[in-house]
């Protein structure tokens, strides 16, 4: 039985903005057959928070197996490697 992919997906999803690129990101994911751990940034505290807690300066960010891939460009690297 195959191993089941799993990945961590940290994206902005405010009252007035649902970031374009976290929806790719999960998107992209889902088509590669992982199951995403959707965390939802819902404040730009916490957006703000998250980034400056990871020392990055975008979200989303996806993480897979503990390994910080990066935001949707680098994931999109990452599946075609």
């Amino acid at each position: 039985m195959a191993e089941q992919k799993s990945a961590i997906l940290y994206r902005m999803i405010l009252p007035d903005h649902t970031c374009p690129f976290g929806v790719r990101a999960k998107q992209m994911l889902e088509d590669a057959g992982y199951t995403v751990d959707d965390r939802i940034l819902s404040s730009r505290e916490e957006v703000d928070a998250f980034k400056q807690e990871h020392g990055v300066a975008t979200t989303p960010q996806i993480v897979i197996d503990g390994e910080p891939i990066g935001g949707s460009d680098d994931l999109e690297r990452f599946l075609a490697a």
